[in-house]
């Protein structure tokens, strides 16, 4: 089995290219939803997250406010959550890409995280891909997905991308670059043959 990584700056459209390749047969799971459910209240990690960063990023109902606690972490503490939360995602993700390696040997695993490369979790995988698009594209989809005015997704973006690498430094530790800034055609052409890549060094990695 093949197990690649998937990331890329904030708003570049990692969810689309993630959903690009699972249309072409990838199991596919997304690590920061792994980190969403260990903050839920009772475990290990939510007892922990709270000593470190307080009361105030709680609801009324003692659940953790993900916004208030991305507030609080970026960009000057993200390190500190993650010393926290990444540790365990990493296990489940190899976890999960065991399972898969046992029902799929032949099969391609995806895990798609954000600080992926920035956690150094790069290692775990085989192949690496990277998705980038221009700096305006990023702020018109965060206004989007958020329903915010653009100055307000503008500060974000930049607030966020300020505890990540940039994107040509992501590039620069990539196997793969998907530019995800033209035409949804366009990127689909790039996904096709970085796709038939990874199927042939899967079918040669099980073949060996």
């Amino acid at each position: 089995m093949l197990r690649v990584g998937l990331t890329g700056g904030i708003a570049c459209g990692k969810s689309s290219i993630a959903a690009t390749l699972v249309k072409r047969g990838a199991h596919f799971l997304q690590a920061d939803g792994l980190a969403h459910q260990l903050y839920a209240p009772r475990t290990d990690t939510y007892d922990k997250v709270v000593r470190s960063f307080g009361r105030e990023i709680l609801n009324e109902d003692g659940a953790i406010n993900r916004s208030k606690l991305a507030n609080l972490v970026f960009p000057g503490r993200i390190d500190e959550l993650n010393a926290i939360v990444h540790p365990e995602v990493v296990k489940r993700q190899n976890g999960w890409m065991s399972e898969v390696e046992q029902s799929d040997p032949h099969g391609i695993a995806v895990v798609e995280a954000a600080l992926l490369i920035e956690a150094g979790a790069n290692k775990d995988f085989d192949k690496v891909i990277v998705v980038t698009c221009d700096f305006e594209q990023k702020v018109e989809r965060f206004a989007r997905r958020t329903n915010v005015p653009l100055q307000v997704a503008r500060a974000e973006v930049e607030r966020r991308s300020a505890a990540q690498f940039s994107d040509e430094e992501k590039a620069q530790r990539a196997d793969y670059i998907v530019d995800n800034s033209g035409s949804a055609e366009d990127t689909e052409r790039q996904v096709d043959l970085i796709w038939r890549e990874l199927q042939r060094l899967a079918s040669t990695a099980t073949d060996n």
